[in-house]
């Protein structure tokens, strides 16, 4: 089966555990249409570049599957008419990286960065 990483944006009034709830949901229809949610990251609330529905801040939260396409597509419609989540990016990819992602290492474990001037 194809593999994928998604990125959801939630909104900021949520509580930490509804937003994992969400996390924890959307897996469900993933598994219910034949995937399977290999892994998740919840980010916290961070700051957007720009406002989304009159909100400066949101939930991030980073997903990989290994899913059909049919089940992807099922769970990307349910997400865009879900209220609480704002933005969601879904991008297929070869293999899934072991470990945890950028966002989630500490900045001493960045080695592949270009030195500061």
């Amino acid at each position: 089966m194809p593999l994928y990483e998604h990125v959801m944006i939630a909104r900021q009034d949520l509580s930490n555990t509804q937003a994992e709830g969400l996390i924890e949901h959307f897996g469900t229809v993933l598994s219910d249409n034949g995937g399977k949610l290999v892994d998740h990251e919840y980010w916290g609330v961070k700051t957007m570049a720009y406002k989304i529905n009159k909100n400066r801040k949101g939930h991030y939260a980073f997903l990989r599957s290994d899913a059909p396409a049919t089940a992807v597509q099922e769970m990307e419609r349910l997400m865009r008419l879900h209220d609480d989540v704002m933005r969601v990016l879904t991008i297929k990819v070869d293999e899934h990286k072991e470990g945890p992602s950028v966002q989630m290492q500490k900045r001493d474990e960045r080695s592949e960065r270009r030195e500061r001037r």
